[in-house]
């Protein structure tokens, strides 16, 4: 592992764009520290494989998906996040596993949205809740993706309302920063279709980005590797042309196999993307949302709710139809 990023970072060296890459908030390199990405036991796609082994998509699903490196998702119903968040890289860290996990809980969550509508109680309670985050991972090797959608969910703000949000956020860098000094946090930036590159260097910049690892792109979406990469690069472009420096940002792969149809809700015709690996044309490559997952009521999954394991959607992912 500690070869392939040493070729990797080789090769982006020769990239003008990245000589002004920012130091890393940390020293310390967890995929170094680990021996692969952890491969969460009880995802909501491994669950349904134990509880429904007889059923006819129980192999394929359990074959191409339930054991794939996957982040877990932590929020209001993980019940004391410090111990929940200890326990999971405690696990990962007995295995000698890197785990990957993802804070969800952000006052007024996807706010302009809806499907996931919830988080914190006030701006107080979640920087309560990610002090507790980050003191649960401790010293042990971690990433983290940040808040999926917060700076893209600007629509429907006031300016009062980003204002808190950037502050939040940047309150959270700051705890991982101070507790947790082996994790990689990537500050989520959302995806190509979302906000242009210019508008979505300020908004990281703004929310803190100099002090997390990097960040993060296509949580939860469908647009191509491809089409990430080259957004990346142009956010990188922005930074550097307006405040000096450049970010890692990995990319959400986990329902991307077959792009996007322009729909972001439980559209039909997916596939699952490349699995959980390092480089790829970005820092890392994540199955950050589990294939089958509902995006919400709405597309395939209607009647379904976000999160809610879709077994149906999860066989036809596998298979693209």
């Amino acid at each position: 592992m500690r070869r392939r990023l040493l070729a990797l970072a080789a090769a982006l060296s020769s990239l003008p764009l990245l000589l002004t890459a920012a130091p890393s908030a940390h020293a310390a390199d967890p995929t170094t520290m680990t021996n692969g990405f952890y491969a969460d036991p009880d995802s909501s796609a491994k669950r349904w494989v134990a509880a429904n082994p007889g059923d006819g998509r129980a192999s394929a699903i359990n074959a191409s998906i339930a054991n794939t490196p996957t982040a877990r998702w932590f929020g209001s119903w993980s019940g004391t996040i410090g111990t929940a968040t200890g326990a999971y890289v405690g696990a990962a860290d007995a295995r000698d596993k890197l785990p990957v996990l993802v804070a969800y809980n952000i006052y007024n969550r996807d706010y302009c949205g809806g499907h996931s509508a919830g988080g914190a109680s006030s701006p107080s309670a979640y920087a309560n809740w990610i002090a507790q985050f980050a003191g649960g991972i401790a010293g042990r090797p971690a990433v983290v993706v940040l808040e999926p959608d917060s700076l893209g969910d600007y629509g429907c703000m006031t300016q009062a309302q980003i204002d808190e949000r950037r502050g939040m956020l940047t309150g959270a860098l700051a705890e991982f920063n101070r507790q947790a000094p082996n994790t990689w946090v990537y500050l989520d930036a959302g995806n190509p279709a979302w906000a242009s590159a210019a508008t979505m260097a300020q908004r990281l910049h703004g929310a803190g980005l100099r002090q997390a690892r990097g960040f993060s792109l296509n949580v939860s979406n469908y647009l191509t590797t491809a089409e990430n990469t080259a957004y990346g690069a142009a956010v990188n472009r922005e930074l550097s042309a307006r405040y000096g420096y450049t970010k890692p940002f990995v990319v959400d792969t986990s329902r991307n196999g077959n792009g996007s149809n322009g729909q972001w809700c439980n559209p039909s015709g997916r596939r699952i993307g490349t699995p959980t690996q390092l480089g790829g044309g970005a820092e890392m490559l994540l199955w950050i949302k589990v294939p089958g997952e509902s995006d919400g009521n709405c597309g395939v999954g209607a009647g379904s709710s976000a999160g809610q394991f879709l077994p149906e959607v999860a066989y036809k992912m596998i298979y693209g139809y």
